[in-house]
C-alpha cells in the first residue's frame, strides 16, 4: 500500500504535468573583426549604445563615474556628466530621448534628456543595478543574477521576470545588455563570455567566446574583463570593448567552425 502523503505528492506531481524537456545546448558563435577604433583607456566600461553615429557610455568606479557621448573614429569624449563620488555608475539604456543610468550598491538610477544630459528624473530599485537594455516599450535590468526584470520606462516598477537558463542551468552573472533583432545579448561578468537570451522564454539559444579579442600587447596590470556591447541597427554593426581597454571593435559573428 502506498502511503497517503506519496499518494498526494504523486497527485501534485500529475497535476503539475511531465517534466520540461531538456533544452538544446546553445549555438556556438565566433567572432571576427571588421575594424577596430580607439577607446578611452581610463574609461570602466558599465554601459554601452549606439545612436544616430555616435557612442554613449556609462562608466563606474567611485570617483569616476560618468555618463559620455564618444565619436567612434577618434575615441574622444565629446561630451561628459560625472556622477557624485558616492555613486558607482552601471547599466545605460536609450528611450524616447531619454538616457537611464543605473548605479551599482545605492539603488539610484538617473533618468537624463539625451542631447543636454540634463538630469530629468531619479528612480530607485531594491536590487544592485548592473546592466540595462530597451525591449519593445520595456526596460530590461540586470543585478548580477541569472534573472532579468523586465520594468516600466516611466516609474522603474517590476513588470516581469526572465529567468534565464541555458541547457546546464541557470546563467548567473549577466551584466551589460544590449537588444539586438529581438534578441538580449549580456556579458557575463568576469569572463569573456557573451550570451544570447529569447526574452520569452529566458533561454541562452546562443554563446560567443571573445577570448583574445585584445591582445596581450594591449593589456597591461588593470586591464579588465570585456564589458560593453552597442548594436548600430541601421548600420548593421556590432561594436564590443571592455573595462579599462584601449581599443573598441566592431565584429562579426559567424558558426563556430567545426
Amino acid at each position: 500500500m502506498v502511503p497517503a502523503l506519496l499518494l498526494a505528492v504523486l497527485s501534485a506531481c500529475a497535476a503539475a504535468g511531465p517534466e520540461p524537456a531538456p533544452q538544446a545546448a546553445p549555438q556556438k558563435l565566433r567572432y571576427e573583426i571588421v575594424k577596430t577604433y580607439p577607446h578611452d583607456r581610463m574609461a570602466y566600461t558599465q554601459g554601452l549604445l549606439w545612436w544616430e553615429g555616435q557612442l554613449y557610455e556609462s562608466t563606474g568606479q567611485w570617483g569616476q563615474s560618468s555618463l559620455r557621448r564618444v565619436d567612434l573614429e577618434t575615441g574622444k569624449v565629446l561630451q561628459k556628466s560625472d556622477l557624485d563620488a558616492r555613486l558607482f555608475g552601471e547599466g545605460l539604456a536609450l528611450m524616447g530621448g531619454k538616457l537611464y543610468q543605473l548605479t551599482w550598491e545605492s539603488g539610484l538610477g538617473f533618468v537624463y534628456d539625451r542631447a543636454t544630459f540634463r538630469r530629468l528624473a531619479t528612480f530607485t530599485y531594491a536590487s544592485e543595478g548592473w546592466g540595462l537594455t530597451v525591449l519593445g516599450t520595456d526596460l530590461v535590468m540586470s543585478d548580477g543574477s541569472s534573472i532579468l526584470s523586465v520594468r516600466d520606462p516611466e516609474t522603474f516598477a517590476e513588470l516581469r521576470r526572465i529567468r534565464v537558463a541555458d541547457d546546464e542551468g541557470p546563467v548567473v552573472m549577466l551584466n551589460e545588455l544590449e537588444t539586438i533583432d529581438g534578441r538580449i545579448y549580456a556579458n557575463i561578468y568576469q569572463s569573456d563570455r557573451v550570451v544570447v537570451i529569447d526574452p520569452e522564454s529566458g533561454r541562452v539559444t546562443a554563446e560567443i567566446d571573445f577570448r583574445g579579442l585584445l591582445p596581450a600587447s594591449e593589456r597591461r596590470p588593470d586591464t579588465d574583463v570585456l564589458n560593453g556591447i552597442a548594436w548600430d541597427p541601421q548600420g548593421k554593426r556590432l561594436f564590443v570593448t571592455g573595462k579599462y581597454w584601449p581599443r573598441l571593435y566592431q565584429v562579426r559573428l559567424l558558426p563556430a567552425a567545426r
